[in-house]
C-alpha cells in the first residue's frame, strides 16, 4: 500500500504546525520549507480544515494553526480523512470487475492487513510524531529558521 501525496503532505503540514504551535504559519512558508507545490498544499490545508484539525485565519496577519492540541489529533483519523480510498485491489472497489471475485480468497487477508495498518496508526497522535527532543531539533534544523513572517498566535478564548 502506498499513501497518496495528499496524505503525505497532510502529515508534513501537521508536523510543521505542531513544531511551531505558537505561531500562525502561511501556506507559502510551509510550501517553501518543504519544497512542495503551493497549490497542492492549499488543497491539503482545505481538507485538514474541513476535517477539523487545522484552523485557517483569514486576512492580513492570518495563517494556519492546529485547531486542537497535537495530543488530540489522531494519525489514523488523519489518514482516513485524507486518503481517497483504500481499495488495495480491484475487488475492494464496488465498481471492480475482476472475474474471480466470487471465488477469490485474497480479499480477506488484504482486508485484515489494511485494518492492521490503520490500527497501528490509530495508536499514534500528532504529538507522538514531534515529541522526541532530538527529532524535533533535527526537524527544525532541516526546515530552516522559523519564518520571520510567522505571527504569534493569540491564546484561544
Amino acid at each position: 500500500m502506498r499513501l497518496t501525496l495528499h496524505t503525505d503532505y497532510s502529515l508534513r503540514l501537521l508536523m510543521y504546525l505542531a513544531i511551531e504551535p505558537d505561531r500562525l504559519q502561511t501556506i507559502e512558508a510551509i510550501a517553501a520549507r518543504y519544497r512542495i507545490s503551493r497549490n497542492h498544499l492549499m488543497k491539503v490545508a482545505q481538507t485538514l480544515v474541513q476535517a477539523g484539525v487545522v484552523e485557517s485565519i483569514r486576512g492580513r496577519g492570518g495563517g494556519l494553526r492546529l485547531a486542537r492540541p497535537a495530543e488530540a489529533i489522531n494519525i489514523g483519523a488523519v489518514v482516513r480523512a485524507t486518503e481517497d480510498g483504500f481499495a488495495l485491489v480491484e475487488c475492494f472497489d464496488p465498481e471492480g470487475d475482476c472475474i474471480i471475485t466470487p471465488a477469490c480468497s485474497l480479499r480477506g487477508p488484504l482486508e485484515q492487513a489494511l485494518m492492521a495498518f490503520l490500527a497501528v496508526l490509530d495508536r499514534y497522535t500528532l504529538a507522538d510524531l514531534v515529541k522526541n527532543p532530538g527529532s524535533l531539533k533535527a526537524m527544525r534544523r532541516l526546515l530552516g529558521e522559523p519564518d520571520k513572517s510567522a505571527r504569534a498566535v493569540r491564546p484561544r478564548p
